[in-house]
C-alpha cells in the first residue's frame, strides 16, 4: 500500500470515528443533564474515540509530509484539513478540563464539516511554488491554523451560549440573527453535498479562457452558472451559464469559484429548507433543548479563555511568522494583499473582544454575539478570500 492511501485512509478513519465520538457524546447528556462536570461512561468513551480519531489524522499528517516533503498545508484542502485537526485537538484540552459533553456534541460535528469541507478540493499533492520553499511555511501557516482551531472553542461555546440564553419561544432580531448563524453553517453542509453529487457523477464542464493574450482552460466540476470573463464554452452537452463573473474578479479560475460559492448558497438554502420542514421549528429553537442542562457561566468561562490562549497563538503565527515570511518571500513586510488585510482585520476583532470583556465587563451575550462575529471573519477569509478574491495566497 502507497503512501498516498494510507494517509487518505487515515484520514477518512478520523473522520468517522468522530462522527461516532458525537453520538457517545450525546449519550452522556441523557445520562447526566444538570452537572458541570459530566464525568459519564459515555463521556469517556467519547474522549477516547476522539483522540483515536486525532491520533489517525495526525498518521494522516505525518505520511502526507512523507509523500509530499513538505508540511502538508501549502493548499485550500491540506490546510483546512489542518484547520479541523487543530479544531479537534483544542476540544480535547477543554474537554479533558471541563469534562462537558455537551460541548463535544456541538464542536465535533462542526469540525468534521470543516475536515468534509476541505475534502471537496482537489487531494492531489503538487510541488510548492517558490514562494512557498521555505521552512516558514512549517512555522507560519501551522501556528496560524492552530490560533484559529482554538478561536473555534471559542465560536462554539458562544453558540451555545446564545442557544441556551437566548428566547427561543417567540421570532426576535437576537434569535433572527442567530438563525442566521445556523443557516450559514448549512451552507458548508450544502457544498459538501453538491460537490459529492457532482464528483460521483464525475460532471466536468471546460470552457476556453483568455488570460494576457494566451488562450487557458479553467475546468468546471459544477454546472456552470457563472462563466469566466470573456471565455468559450468547450464542452457539449452541459447546461449554458447564466452570466459571466465580473471583471474585477482575476484569473481563470475566478468564474469555478464564484460558480462554486453560488452552488454552495442553493444546496445549503435547499437543505435549510428541508431541515425547517421536518422539525416543523427554527433549528435554533430545536436546538435549545440540547443545551438546558448546561451552565451558562461555564460557556461564558470557555469564550473567553479560548480567546485568551487563541489570540496570542494566532498574533504569532497571522502576523509575527507572516510578516518575517513575506519579507523573505517578496521583500516587504506587508503589502494589503487581501488576505493580510482580512487577517489584521480579525487580529484587531479579538483585541477589541478582550479589550471590552476586561474593561468594559462585556460578559454572557455580548461575549457570545462578539466570539460568533470572530470566528465568522475567519471562515470569510478562508473562504471567500480564498474563492472569490485575487490574492497572493490563492495558492489553491
Amino acid at each position: 500500500m502507497d503512501l498516498y492511501s494510507v494517509s487518505s485512509g487515515a484520514l477518512l478513519i478520523a473522520f468517522i470515528l468522530y462522527l461516532v465520538a458525537t453520538f457517545f457524546f450525546g449519550g452522556a447528556i441523557r445520562q447526566n443533564k444538570s452537572e458541570r462536570h459530566q464525568k459519564t461512561k459515555a463521556g469517556t468513551i467519547g474522549l477516547v474515540i476522539t483522540i483515536i480519531g486525532f491520533a489517525s489524522q495526525l498518521v494522516y499528517f505525518i505520511t502526507r509530509w512523507m509523500l509530499t516533503g513538505h508540511a502538508p498545508v501549502s493548499n485550500l484542502f491540506e490546510f483546512t484539513t489542518f484547520l479541523g485537526m487543530s479544531m479537534i485537538f483544542a476540544f480535547i484540552i477543554i474537554y479533558i478540563y471541563y469534562k462537558t459533553a455537551f460541548l463535544g456534541v456541538f464542536a465535533l460535528p462542526l469540525a468534521t464539516i470543516i475536515i468534509a469541507y476541505a475534502s471537496m478540493f482537489s487531494t492531489g499533492a503538487a510541488p510548492l511554488v517558490p514562494s512557498l520553499q521555505s521552512n516558514w511555511l512549517h512555522v507560519h501557516v501551522t501556528t496560524v491554523a492552530l490560533g484559529q482551531g482554538i478561536l473555534f472553542i471559542s465560536f462554539v461555546a458562544g453558540l451555545m451560549y446564545l442557544i441556551r440564553q437566548i428566547d427561543q419561544t417567540k421570532l426576535t432580531f437576537r434569535n433572527a440573527m442567530l438563525e442566521v448563524v445556523i443557516y450559514c453553517i448549512f451552507l458548508f453542509i450544502g457544498f459538501i453535498a453538491i460537490t459529492s453529487i457532482f464528483n460521483a457523477l464525475s460532471y466536468q464542464a471546460t470552457f476556453e479562457v483568455e488570460m494576457d493574450g494566451q488562450a487557458v482552460t479553467a475546468e468546471y466540476q459544477l454546472p456552470p452558472i457563472a462563466a469566466p470573463k470573456d471565455s468559450t464554452l468547450l464542452s457539449e452537452n452541459v447546461m449554458n451559464p447564466w452570466f459571466e463573473a465580473p471583471a474585477w474578479m482575476q484569473g481563470d479560475e475566478a468564474g469555478r469559484k464564484l460558480n462554486t460559492v453560488i452552488w454552495s448558497f442553493f444546496a445549503g438554502t435547499i437543505i435549510y429548507g428541508i431541515a425547517f420542514l421536518i422539525s416543523r421549528k427554527r433549528i435554533g429553537k430545536r436546538l435549545h433543548p440540547l443545551v438546558k442542562g448546561v451552565k451558562p457561566d461555564m460557556l461564558d468561562e470557555i469564550m473567553y479563555r479560548s480567546v485568551a490562549i487563541g489570540f496570542p497563538v494566532f498574533t504569532l503565527g497571522g502576523l509575527i511568522f507572516a510578516a518575517i515570511w513575506a519579507q523573505l518571500a517578496w521583500g516587504r513586510f506587508w503589502g494589503w494583499d487581501p488576505k493580510e488585510v482580512w487577517a489584521l482585520i480579525t487580529w484587531f476583532f479579538y483585541a477589541a473582544f478582550l479589550h471590552l470583556r476586561l474593561s468594559r465587563g462585556w460578559h454572557g451575550e455580548k461575549s457570545g454575539w462578539l466570539a460568533v462575529v470572530g470566528f465568522a471573519i475567519i471562515m470569510f477569509n478562508l473562504i471567500v478570500v480564498n474563492l472569490i478574491l485575487a490574492s497572493l495566497h490563492s495558492y489553491a
